[in-house]
């Protein structure tokens, strides 16, 4: 009975000994460095870039696109026709389940209204090439803009029927959402 009580007094003791105060004085001596001072910032330009020159063999062909303003939302890289004949889309319609269909292979694809940055959770399942990154999404007037992880669009389609997308990746391919 004496060790039982010995061994959970030595217990007590070496818990208790693990719930020291810990000083934050490294954090505020007079040692830390200096902020850091603003540095200028040099112009910022803007313009076309020029076509690459030499085999180009090695890059897809580019998307044949324009820039579109669709319910005051200007979209570049999209399809002009898709764009100016496109359905409303409200965000909690796109809600649940879809089919993709991306350049003849097909996947599937789950969108929830969880915040994620500046769009809503989402994902993908079985897809390839660019839709592999999805992980958000986002209604901009009547389009729906796929992101990547980091918040950078992947592809932008139009409502074309009550249950069907259509639009392509940034890198023209084609990619319809259908249930």
């Amino acid at each position: 009975m004496r060790t039982i009580h010995a061994v959970a007094g030595l217990a007590v003791v070496l818990a208790l000994a693990g719930c020291q105060r810990t000083s934050m004085s490294d954090f505020n001596s007079n040692n830390s460095p200096a902020p850091l001072q603003a540095q200028p910032v040099p112009t910022v330009s803007s313009g076309q870039l020029s076509a690459p020159s030499g085999d180009t063999s090695q890059f897809p062909a580019a998307p044949v696109s324009g820039t579109a303003t669709v319910g005051g939302v200007q979209t570049p890289g999209t399809d002009v026709a898709a764009a100016t004949n496109a359905l409303d889309v409200t965000k909690e319609s796109m809600v649940g389940n879809w089919r993709v269909s991306n350049s003849g292979s097909s996947c599937d694809m789950f969108l929830t209204l969880t915040n994620l940055g500046s769009g809503s959770r989402g994902g993908t399942r079985g897809c390839a090439g660019e839709l592999t990154a999805m992980g958000s999404w986002e209604v901009a007037g009547k389009q729906v803009v796929l992101k990547d992880r980091n918040g950078n669009p992947l592809a932008r389609l139009f409502k074309t029927a009550d249950a069907r997308f259509d639009g392509s990746t940034n890198s023209g391919q084609s990619v319809s959402l259908s249930r």
